[in-house]
């Protein structure tokens, strides 16, 4: 199968640009993958193709950019030049642009792949009917949230021309089901990227650290970390270090910077900008526990999937995806109330001083973790694929 894959990929710094990296680190070991197409933003150049295993080819096609209102053309144009057999689109609503309407053509890329009649699925991270519009920083204003949602109704439309659309929790699917009558919906779960062997748990010397990752300023805010960890210190004897691993989000610029002044008068406080994917593993690796500073949610958290892969105690507020990733793939952690200092302190000081509980809950999310590796998930998109093939007269059946 000579498959495409439309993603961001590291270094690039669009939204699911690591998820890119472990679906092709996973395609390209398949035996059933002969030539892997990365369709992909500029930032991405062949020296990037750093993989340990040997694989099947991969072809990098620098074919769109953020907020580009050209992007429809470019993938047109680059699917025309490499004639794929199948291709997936490795999607959320903001995938392609912050600005309305490049964000929006971008979502239409799918119907463009299946008007050519290529084996077209979309991997949906989110969906807009399970999106606080607020707090992941859409809009506060009712009547364009209304309207907001009228266009990603359109928009998820346009999306299911695709073969399939595959999300990532069964209450997604069920949604899409229920509201556009639809048998394209799919389940095929988050995986977890890497399954290092199973840890000692044991914590390195020196102070404990408190570690939140990913992309802040809209619905994940550290201020209510930063504060509950100081709460924390004035509570207990307990030697704590502060940790905030990544970036700013495309919709909060200088969010960051803006903490590092605020906070500037708490010890113990590093925030260490983008964490390059080699050194993911030391980020965790070093960590007491990970925290989910989240007032909403909007997809399946790899973050979670991470910190179980390493075998991390996590704290996370009682809410949305998160509680229905805990009831459908057995992780476990701490709960709290979103945005809610004491709680949240409260939540950290039951973690970090009862080792036998935090054991208990790192066990547990590795357990949880190891149950799905990125290998499978590849697997179930290829399944798909295959179907699809056999139907077109591309590959006959056995």
């Amino acid at each position: 199968m000579k498959l495409a894959i439309v993603t961001a990929f590291p270094p690039s710094k669009v939204t699911l640009n690591e998820y890119g990296y472990h679906l092709v680190k996973q395609f390209r070991l398949n035996d059933r993958v002969e030539e892997l197409i990365l369709l992909t933003d500029e930032a991405v150049k062949d020296e990037h193709l750093l993989f340990e295993e040997e694989g099947c080819k991969v072809i990098i096609k620098n074919c769109w950019k953020f907020n580009s209102y050209k992007n429809l053309i470019t993938v047109n144009k680059a699917l025309n030049e490499t004639k794929p057999d199948a291709v997936l689109y490795n999607l959320q609503f903001l995938k392609f642009g912050d600005k309305k309407v490049p964000a929006a053509l971008g979502l239409m890329m799918p119907y463009l792949s299946k008007l050519k009649r290529i084996p077209t699925i979309v991997l949906l991270h989110n969906i807009l009917e399970q999106v606080d519009l607020n707090s992941a920083g859409f809009t506060k204003n009712k009547l364009l949230q209304k309207t907001y949602g009228l266009i990603g109704t359109v928009l998820t439309r346009f999306l299911l021309k695709a073969d399939y659309v595959a999300l990532t929790i069964q209450k997604f699917v069920n949604t899409l089901k229920d509201k556009y009558k639809t048998d394209k919906a799919v389940l095929i779960p988050h995986g977890t990227f890497e399954m290092p062997p199973e840890p000692d748990y044991s914590l390195p010397e020196g102070p404990k650290k408190v570690m939140a990752f990913g992309k802040f300023g809209t619905y994940k805010r550290v201020e209510v970390m930063i504060e509950a960890v100081e709460r924390v210190r004035e509570l207990t004897n307990e030697s704590l270090e502060i940790v905030v691993a990544g970036t700013d989000s495309p919709n909060t610029p200088g969010y960051i910077e803006e903490m590092k002044q605020k906070y500037a008068h708490v010890s113990g406080l590093h925030f260490t900008g983008y964490v390059a994917e080699e050194d993911v593993p030391v980020i965790f690796g070093e960590s007491t526990v990970v925290v989910f500073p989240y007032t909403s949610t909007t997809g399946s958290s790899g973050v979670l999937h991470q910190a179980g892969s390493y075998g991390k105690a996590v704290i996370m507020p009682n809410l949305g995806d998160l509680t229905d990733l805990i009831q459908d793939e057995g992780y476990r952690g701490e709960f709290f109330e979103p945005n809610h200092v004491e709680s949240l302190a409260t939540a950290i000081k039951n973690v970090v001083t009862n080792d036998v509980y935090r054991l208990e809950l790192a066990r547990a999310n590795y357990k949880a973790a190891a149950s799905l590796p990125m290998s499978e998930v590849a697997d179930m998109y290829l399944n798909y694929f295959d179907k699809l093939l056999v139907k077109k007269g591309v590959v006959k059946t056995a």
